[in-house]
């Protein structure tokens, strides 16, 4: 019941990517995932080196047998494209390209053996990538943990299933086997779950990071800028950044502090202060979980859940 576009291409067992999360998803994350059945991906922010990229590839080969992969903020290569040089020195079989036009990119990315998907966060988004040459889509709804767009991931995945003959997955609000269920069945390919994988212990971050989002309900997010502005992170306008709402977010949210004020008031080490991004699928994350138990868990209940359609 599990067997997709996905998992024929990648070789998988199950139609899972974990969620490249920059900060949070790093080679021991992205392993466990990989050895768990589906592809973890490692997140290569613009900070992160090409020696912390090697280091991380190796870890995560270690662990989960060869299979990696990595996903890119497209806008930040625009000024200096030398992270994805060096993430294609090590031939990943999935580059995922977001957040941008991935045109400049994309036949590089193939050259180097790998399988270019691209997140959407509307329809404008899909015609752009399409035109790029990417391999398949990922509809990353408003749901989701992070830097997301803002239409919901029922009514985008519905949208991009009907607009395009690309393969698609869904990213958002996916934390359970009835979300994976609930994609498949209306036509997707698989899934990228990030939220359901943060309170696991083989995230890399705050350690106060886990327990939060264990403390937390599908209602204690808010979808704000000011961590990036407090961070001097330049995200385009377009992209807010879903996270746990905290002192910091019921201080600032929606005030229009500028940058260095922001900042002034901002440290990452302080639990009521720090930037913890999670999606609405907080309220089903309940304990701190091995990665490859929330996997598997998740391949298990979708499996059983299809089976009844058969």
């Amino acid at each position: 019941m599990l067997d997709t576009w996905l998992t024929r291409e990648l070789g998988i067992s199950v139609p899972l990517l974990g969620a490249p999360m920059g900060g949070r998803a790093g080679g021991r994350l992205a392993g466990e995932v990989t050895r768990a059945g589906g592809l973890g991906l490692i997140g290569a922010a613009r900070y992160n080196t090409a020696e912390w990229i090697e280091g991380e590839v190796r870890t995560a080969r270690e662990i989960g047998g060869g299979a990696v992969g990595f996903g890119l903020m497209t806008w930040a290569l625009a000024d200096d494209d030398s992270l994805l040089t060096a993430v294609l020195e090590h031939r990943p079989q999935v580059v995922t390209l977001s957040f941008g036009d991935p045109a400049p990119y994309v036949e590089r990315a193939h050259d180097a053996g790998a399988v270019v998907l691209s997140q959407i966060n509307t329809i404008d988004d899909l015609r752009v990538v399409e035109a790029a040459g990417v391999d398949a889509v990922i509809a990353q709804g408003h749901e989701a943990g992070g830097h997301t767009g803002r239409i919901g991931t029922l009514p985008l995945l519905q949208e991009v299933l009907e607009s395009t003959s690309l393969p698609v997955l869904a990213a958002g609000g996916i934390a359970t086997g009835r979300g994976l269920a609930a994609v498949l069945a209306a036509g997707g390919q698989g899934a990228l779950v990030g939220t359901a994988l943060l309170a696991s212990p083989e995230t890399v971050g705050p350690d106060y990071a886990r327990g939060r989002l264990v403390e937390a309900g599908s209602a204690d997010t808010v979808y704000t800028d000011v961590f990036d502005k407090a961070r001097h992170q330049p995200w385009p306008a377009r992209w807010g950044g879903r996270a746990l709402r905290n002192a910091f977010t019921e201080e600032w949210h929606g005030r229009g502090a500028d940058e260095d004020t922001l900042a002034a008031a901002y440290t990452g080490d302080d639990p009521d202060i720090g930037v913890v991004y999670a999606g609405e699928a907080a309220g089903l994350v309940r304990s701190e979980r091995p990665a490859g138990e929330v996997i598997r868990g998740i391949a298990e209940q979708a499996e059983t859940l299809l089976s009844r359609f058969r």
